[in-house]
Order: C-alpha cells, then structure tokens, then sequence
C-alpha cells in the first residue's frame, strides 16, 4: 500500500541553477572546507559504527559531496537518490567516472521510497530531517526508513543542548515571523523518542562540535523484530 507523499514547502526550489550553486558552496573558502572534512570525517565514522554496510543508499545524496568519502568505504553496492533531478544530473556530471559510475541514481522522496522492503543494509541520511518541523511528517519518514533498511540508519539533524542552538533561537525569537520556516531544532528527547517509535535505538550519537554545534549525526540500529507504532502489518510498496 503506497503513502501519500509529503512534499516540503522548500523542495521546489533545487531546479539546475539552485543544484550547481549547492555543489559549490561546500568548496567556497578555508571555513566552509574545514567545516565539509569534519562533516565526512563524523559520517564516516557513523557508518563504522554501523558496522561498515555492505549497502548503502545515499538519501537525500544532493550533489554527491559524500560520493567520494562512501566508495571508500568497502560496500559492495550504494544507491544513491533524491527528490529533485536537478540534483542528480548535478552529482553525476561534476563526480568524477570512477566514482559516479559506483552508483545506482534515481529520484524518489525520502517520504515515499521507491524500493521494495528490506532493500539495503543502511540509509545514509545527511541534512534533510532539520528541514522537518512537523513531527508527522518526520515520523512518515521514519517509518519509511525503517520499511527500506534492513540493518541501521546514520541521520544528521539540529538539536539543542549547544551554544549554537541558543544563539540560533534568541535570532529567531528577535526576528520578523516568516510566512514558513525550513530549518528546525530538536529537542534531542523528543528526537530519539521518535526514533524508538519507529523501531529504531539509537547505538551512537556524534556532535560535529561537543555543547558548541548544532549539528549532531546518529547511528540508529533496525529492531528487525519491531514494528513502527501505527503502521499496519503487510504492506510494502511494491506488492
């Protein structure tokens, strides 16, 4: 039984010139470079904490800058996806062959996979769920995760307890309210609540800066016994 798909308000906007100037912009200056290595370094070291996946599905992949860092990583086969096309045709022109030829590409949403149950060993989830402010819509994609994984998922996201977070919501308290918002902090007690709700524990949690950044990625661990609460028993998306 297929889901309704979520669409966030913001997924519009990575048409072909938004896509190349994301590829860019982890390369633009010394700070935003220091700040992409700390970012492969953490995802790498989640998915050792995953026990190295022998599959892995990129989701969203963006413009491929993890690409490099996950051939390296000694799984047989990666995936990689995203709901805009853009994105994609961005990835595969400016990777290299050696590495964009690794990949299996196609567009999906995060929300509604196209892949059948039990399709890879991990999703590998960098910067999308802090988009996610509504807690259905982060547990639709829970859930999700949870049907296409067979083992784990590592998930990056904003949460509180940090300088950062701080400074982040006196801004927003002082700030004209905008029509919508697309970035979100988390409470890390509601977060991992969630997480447990759909059939995931939580085995590590790594903060890009410890009490300073707002950045943490987790390494969640498949209860392949359990069942998300409020899924119904039976469905698959390719039945």
């Amino acid at each position: 039984m297929r889901q309704e798909h979520t669409e966030l308000e913001f997924s519009g906007k990575y048409d072909e010139q938004h896509s190349h100037a994301y590829f860019n912009k982890h390369q633009a200056g010394f700070w935003r470079r220091q700040s992409h290595a700390r970012d492969v370094s953490l995802a790498r070291k989640a998915l050792k904490l995953a026990g190295n996946p022998d599959s892995i599905l990129d989701l969203p992949c963006g413009a491929g800058r993890f690409w490099p860092m996950l051939t390296t990583t000694g799984a047989s086969r990666l995936l990689a996806a995203d709901n805009s096309q853009a994105m994609l045709d961005i990835a595969t022109r400016y990777q290299p062959p050696a590495i964009s030829e690794r990949f299996e590409t196609f567009q999906t949403s995060a929300f509604a996979i196209e892949l059948p149950d039990a399709s890879v060993d991990n999703i590998f989830c960098m910067r999308l769920i802090h988009h996610v402010g509504e807690a259905n819509n982060r547990m639709t994609l829970l859930r999700e995760f949870h049907r296409v994984c067979r083992q784990s998922v590592c998930i990056s996201l904003w949460v509180d307890g940090n300088l950062q977070a701080h400074r982040r919501r006196k801004l927003e308290a002082s700030r004209k309210r905008k029509q919508y918002q697309n970035r979100f902090i988390t409470d890390r007690n509601i977060i991992e609540s969630e997480f447990a709700a759909a059939g995931f524990r939580v085995t590590a949690a790594l903060d890009f800066l410890p009490l300073l950044s707002i950045w943490r990625v987790y390494v969640l661990e498949k209860d392949p016994q359990s069942l998300p609460q409020g899924a119904e028993h039976g469905t698959s998306r390719h039945e």
